[in-house]
């Protein structure tokens, strides 16, 4: 399902994102709300395969979106991706299939942008490609800081620091899309649980 452009709540979500990386000038503002795409997905929409090519990324404004990839038929959850998260596939644009999956875990709404609309707005507005590299140095970053911590901690440490930093995936995710994304199983999780209550309650 296809929402209308205009000023609306879910477009002005987008600027007030895009606000905290650098200052947007009316103009940039409008010419954003005007071309804004927001869709609706329903649980369970995959939005990229692995072996497809990536032409959309995605901005979340409501929902959640997982990114897995298939290993001996098991898949292994890699990121969760909440309100006012990006989604930028590491293929998007470049004409190359993609390794991974992306998939709704929840009904979801998005604003989704192609490289044709960045051309477009780039040579209108070129503070426009400024703000692009700030938000995918940003990115890059996050995900190099999140991998590292990820190799040195325990799988008690991860799920700790899991509850510190997004303790809404605790409740709106499924255990054995957490399990996977902690690199542990199920059963492990369950255990991590169990021991962390018993603490509490000594």
């Amino acid at each position: 399902m296809e929402f209308g452009c205009g000023g609306t709540k879910m477009e002005n979500e987008i600027i007030k994102y895009l606000s905290k990386y650098m200052t947007i000038s009316k103009e940039l503002e409008e010419a954003i709300i005007e071309s804004a795409f927001i869709r609706s997905y329903k649980k369970g929409t995959i939005l990229l395969e692995e072996g497809k090519i990536s032409n959309e990324c995605y901005f979340v404004i409501k929902g959640c979106i997982r990114s897995y990839y298939i290993k001996d038929g098991n898949e292994m959850t890699t990121d969760f991706f909440t309100e006012e998260q990006s989604v930028t596939p590491s293929a998007y644009g470049k004409n190359i299939p993609s390794t991974y999956y992306l998939e709704c875990i929840e009904d979801t709404i998005a604003g989704v942008g192609t490289p044709e609309q960045e051309i477009e707005m780039y040579q209108k507005f070129p503070e426009g490609e400024s703000l692009a590299r700030a938000l995918t140095e940003t990115i890059m970053v996050k995900q190099q800081d999140t991998l590292a911590d990820f190799k040195i901690a325990s799988p008690e440490e991860r799920y700790l620091k899991l509850l510190k930093d997004r303790p809404d995936l605790i409740q709106r995710v499924p255990q054995y899309q957490l399990a996977s994304y902690l690199g542990v199983t199920p059963e492990s999780l369950s255990r991590i649980r169990k021991r962390l209550l018993k603490r509490q309650s000594s």
